[in-house]
């Protein structure tokens, strides 16, 4: 039934999508990093971002599609796609949950105030077994960006996340990241960033971390490739992963 309501959610906003943004506009992705940008794909748009990300014992295929419905808001799809993860008991091998988004600029900065966004999100528990989440998960982020002196951004992104445990008990979790990125002309940037996907008591499975870094170059206006390192700050956390990816707007 989720799988059938993520179609539904996006056969209804397609036909809304029938201007394109400006041409002259250069694409803006929510990857590698963990902190996503205010900005949204604009009326008329379509954007496909996917790539790979690994660590020594998972490997998943992050995906998420982008669907512009009006200038300042957008519906989103999203997976950890296909999945694999290898311990020394086990190797298993499936997919992720899917998840549907709403994405609202609320600010667009200007004068030295920031763009802000919002979104909202619930995860559905469509996966493979081994990795389905239990239950309808709901969360927000808030990215919140500024633009500094010498092609600078600073950007952070607080959040929350209602997570079930095995026994469907309601667990509340925090989520905040703060990256700093440095524009390299309108084509590269790279940036260094410090995430925490999960803020929780260690009874709830405890609070993960890194130190990520990394960038992008757009070929074109509409095409984008990046790359990303991610470096775990405690043992709940992979101690190296990295991530190589494509996005495409249409």
């Amino acid at each position: 039934m989720p799988n059938r309501v993520l179609c539904a959610v996006f056969a209804f906003t397609l036909p809304w999508c029938c201007a394109a943004a400006e041409p002259d506009s250069w694409i803006t992705t929510d990857r590698p990093d963990f902190v996503d940008a205010p900005e949204v794909v604009g009326k008329g748009r379509i954007q496909l971002e996917t790539g790979v990300l690994q660590s020594k014992q998972a490997r998943s295929t992050p995906l998420l599609l982008r669907v512009g419905v009006t200038d300042d808001l957008e519906v989103r799809l999203e997976s950890d796609g296909r999945l694999a993860d290898r311990s020394d008991l086990a190797r298993q091998q499936g997919w992720g949950d899917a998840a549907v988004s709403f994405k609202w600029q609320m600010h667009e900065g200007a004068g030295g105030a920031p763009s802000v966004g919002l979104i909202m999100q619930a995860d559905f528990a469509t996966g493979s077994r081994a990795f389905k989440g239990n239950g309808t998960r709901p969360s927000f982020r808030i990215p919140i960006e500024w633009e500094l002196p010498h092609d600078l951004e600073l950007g952070v992104m607080p959040g929350y996340y209602l997570d079930r445990d095995e026994r469907g008990r309601h667990v509340s979790t925090g989520q905040f990241g703060i990256t700093l990125a440095k524009n390299l002309g309108e084509r590269a940037y790279t940036f260094v960033e410090l995430a925490t996907p999960r803020i929780s008591h260690a009874r709830d499975g405890g609070t993960m971390a890194s130190f990520d870094f990394g960038g992008g170059y757009s070929f074109t206006r509409d095409l984008h490739v990046d790359a990303g390192v991610m470096l775990g700050l405690n043992h709940r956390t992979p101690d190296l992963a990295f991530t190589v990816g494509l996005s495409v707007r249409l």
